[in-house]
């Protein structure tokens, strides 16, 4: 059986809010943040460059691209938490994901990303492990959504994030026997 492009392009399919989570939800989302370091480690373990150089599916980036972008995705996220929980509903700046993918720093070896997003996970873990319900519900607003953004949905989209592009890398190591 052939992948479809969705499949490939949403290995763990797309995003899906829960619109009143709780704290086992919250539990569960803050697991996956605090594990993706070493998820992401694992998943391009043993890689070569020519590997690493890949990309995950037709027209997508390559695995050294997807390391480097989750650190810079995540690197946003922990600023617009800190935002969040220190200003009332400020509005963050957007960034062009694919620009910043084409920057030279994403041709550096993974291992750069790999040790930020270990230091900065220990840090966004230490923060939203200590937020209380009221925190949780704390917003940001995001110029791309019509909505303000809580805190809770933030936590939940950077969970099935920080698995989504895991499933990338670990995906294309499956189909190409790596």
């Amino acid at each position: 059986m052939t992948a479809t492009v969705d499949d490939l392009r949403y290995p763990i399919g797309k995003f899906a809010a829960s619109p009143s989570p709780d704290a086992e939800a919250r539990r569960r989302a803050i697991a996956d943040i605090a594990a993706l370091p070493a998820r992401m480690r694992e998943a391009v373990a043993g890689l070569s460059d020519a590997q690493l150089d890949t990309p995950y599916r037709p027209g997508g980036w390559t695995v050294r691209q997807v390391v480097h972008h989750v650190a810079d995705s995540h690197l946003n996220a922990f600023i617009r938490l800190k935002l969040a929980l220190t200003e009332t509903a400020p509005t963050i700046t957007a960034y062009n994901e694919k620009a910043w993918a084409e920057l030279a720093d994403t041709s550096l070896p993974v291992g750069v990303s790999l040790q930020l997003l270990e230091s900065l996970h220990a840090r966004w873990v230490a923060v939203y492990s200590r937020l209380d319900d009221e925190q949780f519900m704390r917003t940001f607003v995001h110029p791309e959504y019509p909505e303000p953004q809580t805190l809770d949905r933030q936590a939940q989209l950077y969970s099935w994030h920080s698995r989504h592009h895991v499933a990338h890398i670990t995906a294309l190591r499956q189909r190409e026997g790596w």
